[in-house]
């Protein structure tokens, strides 16, 4: 993800990054599904999928320590 991208999912609710992150575990799991049964071409999509959910999470821990810090951000 570029730089704007982590921004923009820095202005996203708690909510709305929880459900970025079942929709980004569903497109993982489809891939490796794919993957399994031959029918991905593109390996480097994995990879990707891995490192974008990665950020996400990341993106929500972030947001739960501020949380504990310093009440509702």
């Amino acid at each position: 993800m570029k730089k704007s991208e982590l921004d923009e999912l820095r202005g996203l609710t708690l909510k709305e990054l929880q459900q970025k992150a079942r929709d980004t575990k569903s497109e993982l799991f489809n891939l490796r599904f794919a993957l399994r049964t031959g029918h991905l071409t593109d390996f480097s999509k994995i990879r990707a999928m891995r490192r974008a959910y990665a950020q996400i999470s990341t993106v929500i821990s972030e947001k739960r320590l501020t949380e504990e810090q310093h009440g509702a951000a």
